[in-house]
C-alpha cells in the first residue's frame, strides 16, 4: 500500500511512541465544528519532523496547512461513506490485531524463544522417528499405555536393534513403512515445537525419550546435523524469453541459442562483467556486470536459480545455461555469506513464533498477569446449576444445551465492568464437545472448560481496551484508520479519475506538450569481438548492409561464437549509448573499449520531437494526478468550514519553538 506516499509526512511508525500526555490540550482547529486538538498537531509534527526533506514543510505555519488539508480529505472521506467499506473494515481489524501483539504478549518469553529460534536455526538436523499415536486429549489410562508402548521399544533400539527396523514395525505414522521413519534435514519451525526440541537437545547418533506432541509419542534418533547454509552474492546473465511459449516457439529457441553463445565465449576465456554488461537483458543487474543482492534460500521466485547459485562452490565459477520461468541465465559465484545475524532476524522469527506451539508460552504468561490483574468473583451458586445441567452425553457429542437458557441466563462473572452471563458459557460448553475431550468424571471436564473460557474473556477484555491502557496505542490506531481512509478517498478521487478522465487526460497533455520531449535518437547496429580482425570483416558486410543474422552465421562456427551483435534505438545522451555512435548514417571505424573490439552502423537518424500521449502515457498520468491533488484542498476548503484558532495556534507555535 502506499500510504507513506500520500500521508504528506505524517509517516507510521510501530514503536514505542513518548509523547507528552499530560499537556494540556486546547482547539487548535475546527471543521464544520469537529474539533481537532493542540496535542495531536504538536505530536504528529515531532514524530515526523525527522522524515521531512522538504525544508518548507518544517515551517509551523506551513506545517499547518498540510494537516489541515490532511483533515478537511479525511472528512472528505467520512463524508462518502468510505469508512463503510468492507474491505477497509477488514484491513483495519488485521492491522489491529498485528499492532495489538506488541502489547499482548510477555516481552521476556518472547525474547527467550527469538533467541532459541535463531540459534537453533543455524543449523539443520536429520532425523528418523517413531510414532506411537494417541489423542492430545487422552484418558490417562489411554496416555500411560501408549507411553509405556514407547518406553518398550525404545529399550529395544537402546539394546541394539535396528531404528529403521522398528520403525517399518510399530511407527504408526502412515509414511514409516517406506521412509523407514526417516524425516531428512530440517531446521527451526519445520516441525511441531515439542519435537523439534527432542531433535536439536538430542545428541548426534543418540535417541531421545518419549516426546508428547499432539500426535502422540515420538521416539526421536538423530542422524546428523549441519550448519545452514546462509546467503550467496552472485552475478548473472539472463535472456528473457516470451511469456507466449505456445506462439514463440522461434524467439524462445533464439533465447536459447543467444545464451549458449555467450557461454562458448565464457569457455574461450571472455570476462563475465563485460558479456553481462553487453547482452544480459536484466536491466537492473547488466550495468552492473550481472551483479545481484545477496539472497537467502526461498527469497527469490525461482527455485532453478537458486538451486544453481548455492551448487557453486567456489568464487568466480560459473554455471552452465538453466532454464528458468523468466528465461535462459548463466550464474557466476561472488560470495558466499553466513546466515543472518540475530537482529535481522529478529521480527521474522517472531511472526513464525506466534504462528508455532511455542506461542502457548507466550499465551500462557499474559494470562498469568491478567489472572492477577482482574479480580474474577463467580455466582457459585449459578455455576453449580450450569455444572448439573451437562450430562456424559457430552463425550459423544449429543449433550444438548438446557431448553429454557432463561434460567442460566443470570451473570456469572464479571471482568472489570463487563458481565459474562450464564448461557454464554453454557453455548461455549456446547461448542466444545467438537474438540472431543476426554477428561473425568462431567464435573472436571466443565471446571477444565470453564477456565479456558474466564482465560479467554479475560484477553479478549483486555485486547478490546487496548486503546484506553495505552494512548500510544490509541494514537498509532487512529492515524492508520486515518491513512487507509485517504488511500481510498486518493484511489477514488485522484488515481482513478486520472486515469479514467481521457478527455482531461489529453487536454493536460495538450497544454503541456513541451514536458515530454523526445532528443534525437539514432538506429544502431553494434558489433563485438574479442578479435581485431573479426570486427574488421564485420564492418565490411555492415557496408554492404548486411543483416545481424548474415553476418553472425557467416563469421560464426559451430563451435566458436567470435561475434556478438545487438541492434537497439538510442537517445542521445542516454546512458546505455555504445561509445563512438555519432549522429550520422554510416559506418564507425574499429574500436577498443576494455577487451572488446566495436564497430558501429547507424542506419537511421530520428530527429527531437514531442513523445505521443501513447508514448508517455504513465508519466502523463502521473503528472496529471499532482496536479488534480493540487487543486484539490482548494475545493475542499470550500465544501467544508475550516476555522483556525489563531491565538491557539500562535500560543502552540511559542511553546514548540522553545
Amino acid at each position: 500500500m502506499k500510504i507513506n506516499k500520500l500521508i504528506l509526512g505524517f509517516a507510521y511508525a510501530i514503536s514505542s511512541l513518548a509523547f507528552a500526555q499530560s499537556e494540556k490540550k486546547e482547539v487548535l482547529f475546527t471543521i464544520d465544528d469537529k474539533p481537532y486538538y493542540t496535542d495531536e498537531f504538536s505530536r504528529v509534527y515531532n514524530k515526523n519532523i525527522d522524515l521531512v526533506k522538504d525544508e518548507s514543510q518544517k515551517d509551523l505555519s506551513q506545517y499547518m496547512d498540510l494537516f489541515v488539508g490532511y483533515k478537511l480529505k479525511i472528512n472528505k472521506a467520512n463524508k462518502l461513506g468510505l469508512q463503510n467499506n468492507t474491505k477497509y473494515i477488514n484491513e483495519l481489524k488485521s492491522y489491529r490485531a498485528q499492532l495489538s501483539k506488541n502489547y499482548t504478549s510477555d516481552t521476556k518469553v518472547t525474547k527467550a524463544l527469538i533467541e532459541e529460534g535463531y540459534n537453533r536455526s543455524l543449523k539443520e538436523i536429520r532425523a528418523s522417528h517413531i510414532l506411537i499415536l494417541v489423542d492430545e486429549n487422552a484418558m490417562p489410562g489411554d496416555t500411560l499405555k501408549a507411553y509405556n508402548q514407547t518406553i518398550d521399544i525404545r529399550k529395544k533400539a537402546v539394546a541394539g536393534e535396528n531404528f529403521e527396523d522398528l520403525a517399518v514395525k510399530f511407527s504408526q505414522d502412515p509414511s514409516s513403512k517406506e521412509n523407514k521413519g526417516d524425516l531428512g534435514y530440517f531446521s527451526a519451525f519445520r516441525m511441531v515445537y515439542p519435537f523439534e526440541s527432542a531433535a536439536y537437545k538430542t545428541n548426534k547418533g543418540e535417541i531421545s525419550m518419549p516426546v508428547r506432541t499432539k500426535f502422540g509419542y515420538h521416539l526421536v534418533k538423530v542422524i546428523d546435523s549441519r550448519d545452514n547454509r546462509g546467503e550467496v552474492t552472485v552475478s548473472h546473465i539472463m535472456i528473457l524469453k516470451s511469456p507466449k511459449t505456445e506462439t514463440d516457439i522461434t524467439v524462445n529457441e533464439k533465447a536459447k541459442a543467444t545464451i549458449q553463445d555467450i557461454y562458448t565465449k565464457l569457455k574461450q576465456g571472455e570476462n563475465f562483467e563485460s558479456l553481462a554488461n553487453q547482452f544480459s537483458e536484466d536491466k537492473n543487474s547488466a550495468p552492473k556486470g550481472g551483479l545481484l543482492p545477496r539472497f537467502a534460500s526461498g527469497q527469490l521466485s525461482s527455485e532453478e536459480f537458486e538451486n544453481a547459485a548455492f551448487g557453486l562452490t567456489k568464487t568466480n565459477e560459473y554455471s552452465e545455461p538453466f532454464e528458468s520461468q523468466f528465461g535462459w541465465h548463466i550464474v557466476k559465484l561472488v560470495d558466499k555469506h553466513p546466515i543472518k545475524k540475530l537482529d535481522e532476524m529478529e521480527r521474522e522469527l517472531d511472526e513464525k513464533i506466534r504462528k508455532d506451539d511455542r506461542s502457548r508460552l507466550i499465551t500462557n504468561s499474559l494470562t498469568s498477569k491478567l489472572q492477577k490483574k482482574y479480580a474474577i468473583v463467580r455466582d457459585d451458586k449459578l455455576y453449580t446449576q450450569i455444572k448439573a445441567s451437562v450430562t456424559d452425553k457430552f463425550y459423544t457429542s449429543e449433550w444438548k444445551l438446557p431448553t429454557n437458557l432463561k434460567d442460566y441466563s443470570g451473570n456469572l462473572f464479571k471482568v472489570e465492568e463487563k458481565t459474562i452471563n450464564g448461557a454464554e458459557f453454557l453455548s461455549n460448553l456446547e461448542t466444545q464437545q467438537k474438540a472431543n475431550l476426554k477428561i473425568k468424571p462431567i464435573g472436571k471436564l466443565v471446571d477444565y472448560v470453564y477456565q479456558n473460557f474466564v482465560d479467554a474473556q479475560m484477553t479478549n477484555y483486555y485486547n478490546d481496551n487496548l486503546e484506553k491502557e495505552f494512548p500510544d496505542f490509541a494514537n498509532v490506531i487512529e492515524e492508520y484508520r486515518d491513512g487507509l481512509l485517504l488511500f481510498d478517498l486518493m484511489e477514488k478521487e485522484i488515481w482513478d479519475k486520472a486515469k479514467q478522465d481521457t478527455t482531461g487526460l489529453k487536454n493536460y497533455y495538450n497544454d503541456n506538450k513541451l514536458k515530454y520531449q523526445w532528443k534525437n535518437r539514432v538506429e544502431v547496429l553494434v558489433a563485438s569481438s574479442t578479435r581485431e580482425d573479426i570486427v574488421k570483416e564485420a564492418k565490411k558486410l555492415l557496408k554492404k548492409d548486411q543483416t545481424a543474422d548474415f553476418i553472425k552465421t557467416n563469421l560464426n562456427t559451430k563451435d566458436v561464437v567470435n561475434v556478438m551483435t545487438k541492434q537497439e534505438t538510442y537517445e542521445e545522451s542516454a546512458e546505455n549509448l555504445p561509445k563512438k555512435v555519432v549522429f550520422k548514417k554510416g559506418v564507425s571505424e574499429v574500436y577498443k573499449d576494455g577487451e572488446f573490439y566495436f564497430v558501429n552502423r547507424v542506419s537511421k537518424i530520428i530527429p527531437a520531437t514531442n513523445k505521443t500521449l501513447d508514448e508517455t502515457r504513465g508519466r502523463v498520468i502521473n503528472d496529471y494526478q499532482q496536479y488534480l491533488e493540487d487543486n484539490w484542498v482548494s475545493d475542499l476548503k470550500k465544501e467544508f468550514k475550516v476555522n483556525v484558532n489563531q491565538e491557539v495556534f500562535e500560543k502552540l507555535k511559542a511553546s514548540m519553538k522553545k
